[in-house]
């Protein structure tokens, strides 16, 4: 029992470090690590959103002193996701665990190949913007993220906030601010789906507190690793390291049963393209502020040149 408890607060500690270091991914993260450790698939979940009620109310209150939120928005994406996770938490709770399990580590392996292509490929880019923002946009999105989230045990940030981004309406801040904030919701409806659907006898409630506990550790941690570890390379890894395990979810899995020289290639195969995934990330960086810099001294140059007298 003390082992568990040891494990579950690493495993919150983790994902609150990826997640206060991108801005997205403690559920993804957190219910990826948990399954690893043996959990079930529908009481993973519950158990992480169960402690997201907690992160998330933290989270939206520092993003509203801050004025990064958006109240229309919240309302308009935070409702109907809000019934989107209570729909996944009862579907979910509604599945045996020998096919829940498989379901939840295809989308979290998808969920997966998304941060890691996203971070590798385009770093924290703003460039796609422009694409207008209709009201009808924001209930499917908040409904299908919502869904997601519940069902694959984290979601929310990885499927709302790019699609936000992209619109082009709102300031990066207030998305990144609006779409923590309006998680408390989906958090508080994951987890009365999961009530109803399991019932609280299957929740074990000093998990969540062991789980919250490790992430409250990690927040002030998280915020240092921004200013000193690159995202582009954190997210790289954080990428690598879910598509990892979920595969090796779904190759033991029933319904893949993959044979042990078959599960090895696979393995295999991951760990060069998350090796090469992160080398990548790591050269662009560096590219990038090599690039910054040069730009930087030649910005200082033409404004000595523009500061010195003209001869008479």
């Amino acid at each position: 029992m003390v082992r568990s408890l040891i494990l579950l607060g690493l495993v919150g500690f983790a994902a609150q470090l990826v997640d206060g270091s991108l801005g997205m991914a403690y559920g993804v993260t957190s219910t990826t690590l948990l399954l690893a450790i043996g959990t079930n698939p529908a009481a993973a979940s519950a158990t992480v959103h169960l402690a997201e009620i907690g992160t998330t109310l933290a989270s939206g209150i520092s993003h509203w002193r801050f004025d990064n939120v958006d109240w229309k928005v919240i309302a308009k994406i935070g409702i109907p996701g809000a019934l989107g996770a209570f729909a996944g938490a009862t579907f979910l709770s509604s599945l045996s665990t020998e096919v829940a399990a498989p379901i939840m580590s295809i989308i979290l392996l998808a969920l997966g190949v998304y941060i890691l292509v996203r971070f590798t490929a385009f770093g924290l880019s703003r460039d796609n913007l422009g694409k207008p923002l209709r009201k009808r946009f924001l209930a499917p999105l908040g409904l299908f993220a919502g869904f997601i989230d519940a069902t694959g045990g984290g979601g929310w940030g990885p499927v709302g906030t790019p699609a936000l981004l992209a619109s082009g309406r709102i300031p990066p801040r207030k998305v990144i601010g609006s779409i923590d904030t309006s998680e408390f919701l989906i958090a508080i409806a994951a987890s009365i789906g999961f009530f109803v659907g399991l019932g609280s006898e299957n929740i074990d409630f000093a998990w969540v507190a062991v789980l919250l506990a490790g992430g409250v550790i990690a927040a002030p941690i998280a915020a240092w690793l921004v200013r000193h570890i690159p995202p582009r390379i954190l997210g790289s890894a954080v990428g690598g390291l879910i598509i990892l395990t979920n595969t090796r979810t779904l190759l033991r899995s029933d319904w893949v049963d993959a044979p042990g020289n078959v599960q090895t290639i696979a393995y295999v195969a991951i760990a060069v393209i998350w090796a090469a995934a992160v080398a990548y990330s790591v050269r662009e960086y560096r590219r990038h502020k090599e690039q910054e810099s040069v730009e930087a001294i030649e910005a200082e140059l033409r404004r000595r040149e523009a500061e010195e007298p003209t001869p008479a």
